[in-house]
């Protein structure tokens, strides 16, 4: 048997609360918790090894449901408390802020127990070696009857480990080794040997899209749209590749079919339309929750999140130009108003983070609960509607006397006679069954929805706001915004102006606030003040993404200038120079014991899937044959992960494309109704593998034209569009006169 250590008896450190020092809202949200709460920072990580404290890491964020249950049943307990301050080092990381150490330990939460999410809490060695985690556990003062927990409390959890450590801590230390030895062979993606001097990714042809696209066939739901079962997310990247399929040149369409590709795009739309119905859209205010319990999408977690939204939007306007569905088209509108006219609109520039799920269903009250801000009684109905009004709209939108919310998906008790509100019937159905026409039965809806949206407004607290800006999921905003003004232009010019100018006030907002000239260094986040942490790698790629489609948006070519500088720095502090791809997180980290590599999507696309799109596109715009390299090395990094699963690199096939046949080149020069009506043509439809340039006298022989000498060549006041589809460094032009 090894030697053990003998029992420890509780040292003298008096721990003190310091999340009130934090930048972020939501640990500041934990400063009068109990609990001595520290930050991960370098004086709490001393603080375990002085003292030999395992660490007890609570990872989660503002918006998150189940870390305000956490907080309440266990950090807002006094005997909690007091066995993490007097036997640990507590630190609370809010993960927007620190997606770096939320990485490291979902990877091992997911590989030790098959699932993971948030909260996420995990005991470290002073080392940062992880021994044990899990998710949300029953705190004392739970509400969960315990025949019906299923897990461990978190006090028994706490003095278990208490226990082990202060008994068993040689053993401790041994297993923390071969778990990292484990966790280090788990999350090593995109590190293989490099490819050598290999073109264009061997192993990596087109016909893997045709893969991907076989496996979300396979896995739709055709009754409730989406993929798999409960729970469900959007997951928007998988759904923009599936609308994109047919927008890709016409090998991709000859390899997956074209009938396939139209079928990619039917699946995409329904399933598109199953949410903007289902209870995961807000029927009264805009935007999206984060996902649904349920499979039919009729309940979700209510909190609605800055990046789901940026995503939707850009998803919702591609099934619009596929498809011309009026119903498309109100979501693209719906999601707009909500990310520039709502509660995530800074007022100084830039989109605040999130909104949370849990909030006061009235002002008198002092407890709150999940979707509260959201959920409506029948009695609600009859008495804030017309007679009429309250009979309709609860037919429409599946209001019942005693609730709609299944017992089983109610484990708080939370949604008693509450009623979730999703769309039940059409105005076609109803105008049937109330024997009026449908232009009545829709004026009746709306004006339903006027009255309760004003109740709600002035009645009901709005759920928490969490403040902070960050840079990636602003970049996502300001890309969608991009895109959607330019393809509402031609129809509603007002609306069209005025998301344009909320991309470009974020986009001035984070150069103004979150960007270092001098170093060419972005921070993550903003809130009352710039943060003091560095930006990661989806900062850098998503933020680049954005600046592109702001420039194709505007001609402004300060946005790609900037572009520029941004990649020159991501490349030189994020890039491998063993095994190609971006890591995370910039080298010589301290407070991190791997250094991963995202290639895979989740809830955002991965940062080397849009690295390499940006890549490629720049390659494109600038004529720089370097940054093409940069790209297909990066897909060559996760080459055997792409040929086993390619559906879970959506966003790196579109670079998979690139690489194998090339990047279309669109360069309009010129002036005139002709030009207009071109670029009118160009920007009406999904432009995939795709980049658009104007050249105007006023912007001859400038940035542009010096960064790439081809467009140096072009004469900027013939009016003309011109096409290159060519992949060699010879590329060969034609013209085609407006």
């Amino acid at each position: 048997m090894p030697n053990e250590t003998p029992a420890h008896h509780v040292d003298s450190l008096k721990l003190t609360n310091q999340v009130h020092k934090s930048r972020s809202p939501f640990l500041r949200g934990h400063k009068d918790n109990p609990v001595a709460w520290q930050e991960w920072n370098e004086e709490s990580l001393q603080l375990a090894k002085k003292h030999n404290r395992l660490i007890f890491l609570s990872i989660g964020y503002s918006a998150c449901h189940w870390c305000h249950v956490m907080e309440r049943e266990s950090f807002e307990s006094e005997e909690v408390a007091r066995i993490l301050n007097e036997s640990f080092i507590p630190i609370k990381v809010d993960r927007e802020e620190r997606p770096d150490v939320d990485r490291i330990y979902m990877n091992y939460v997911q590989a030790t127990t098959g699932s993971g999410g948030w909260p996420l809490n995990v005991f470290l060695t002073p080392d940062l070696a992880p021994i044990f985690g899990g998710t949300y556990w029953p705190g004392p003062n739970s509400n969960i009857p315990v025949m019906l927990r299923g897990q461990a409390g978190f006090l028994d959890i706490l003095k278990r480990v208490r226990r082990v450590w202060q008994h068993q801590q040689d053993r401790c230390r041994n297993n923390a080794k071969a778990i990292m030895a484990q966790l280090r062979a788990f999350t090593q993606e995109g590190s293989h040997p490099s490819h050598g001097d290999a073109q264009d990714g061997e192993g990596l042809e087109i016909d893997i899209l045709e893969e991907a696209y076989q496996h979300f066939t396979k896995r739709y739901d055709p009754i409730n749209g989406g993929f798999g079962g409960a729970p469900k997310f959007p997951t928007p990247v998988n759904l923009s590749f599936l609308l994109r399929l047919g927008a890709f040149p016409a090998a991709v369409r000859d390899v997956v079919g074209e009938a396939d590709c139209k079928k990619a795009a039917s699946i995409a739309i329904d399933t598109l339309r199953h949410m903007a119905r289902g209870g995961i859209h807000d029927h009264i205010g805009p935007g999206f929750a984060r996902y649904s319990v349920t499979a039919d999408w009729s309940l979700p977690h209510f909190e609605k999140m800055l990046y789901d939204n940026a995503q939707l939007l850009d998803v919702y306007l591609d099934a619009f130009l596929v498809s011309e569905d009026p119903e498309m088209l109100g979501c693209v509108y719906d999601i707009a108003d909500y990310l520039t006219a709502d509660a995530l609109a800074a007022p100084e520039g830039g989109f605040h983070s999130s909104e949370d799920a849990d909030s006061l269903y009235r002002s008198t009250e002092t407890e709150k609960r999940e979707g509260a801000f959201y959920v409506w009684t029948r009695k609600e109905f009859d008495t804030l509607l017309s007679e009429q009004e309250a009979e309709i709209c609860a037919r429409f939108w599946n209001v019942q006397r005693h609730g709609n919310v299944a017992r089983k998906d109610d484990a708080m008790d939370e949604f008693t006679n509450q009623n979730v509100l999703a769309v039940h019937k059409t105005p076609s159905q109803l105008a049937r069954e109330f024997g009026l026409s449908e232009e009545v039965v829709v004026g009746i809806i709306k004006e339903g929805k006027r009255k309760l949206w004003e109740h709600r407004e002035m009645e009901r607290p709005r759920a928490a706001l969490d403040g902070k800006i960050v840079t990636c999921w602003n970049g996502l905003a300001i890309g969608s915004l991009a895109r959607t003004s330019v393809s509402l232009e031609p129809i509603d010019p007002e609306h069209a102006q005025a998301y344009l100018k909320h991309a470009v006030r974020a986009a001035n907002f984070i150069r103004e606030n979150m960007y270092d000239e001098a170093t060419g260094k972005l921070k993550r986040l903003y809130f009352k003040g710039s943060g003091h942490v560095s930006g990661f790698a989806d900062d850098y790629a998503f933020l680049i993404q954005g600046l592109i489609h702001l420039y194709e948006a505007t001609f402004d070519e300060s946005y790609l200038q900037w572009a520029d500088s941004l990649q020159k720095t991501q490349i030189s502090l994020f890039w491998d120079e063993s095994s190609s791809g971006f890591f995370a997180t910039e080298t010589g980290a301290q407070d991190l014991i791997l250094r991963l590599k995202d290639g895979m999507d989740n809830a955002e696309p991965s940062p080397n899937g849009i690295s390499a799109q940006n890549l490629y596109r720049l390659s494109s715009m600038f004529g720089d044959d370097e940054y093409g390299e940069y790209a297909r090395k990066t897909c060559r990094a996760f080459e055997p992960e792409l040929m086993q699963h390619p559906f879970l690199f959506t966003s790196m096939l579109p670079a998979v494309v690139a690489g194998a046949l090339g990047v279309k080149s669109v360069v309009v020069t010129g002036q005139g109704p002709r030009i207009d009506e071109a670029l009118k043509r160009i920007r009406g439809r999904i432009r995939s593998a795709e980049t658009l340039v104007r050249l105007v006298p006023e912007t001859a022989g400038g940035w542009l034209t010096t960064r790439n000498a081809r467009l140096a060549e072009i004469k900027a006041d013939k009016p003309s569009v011109m096409v290159c589809e060519e992949e060699s460094a010879e590329r060969s032009w034609m013209t085609f006169w407006a």
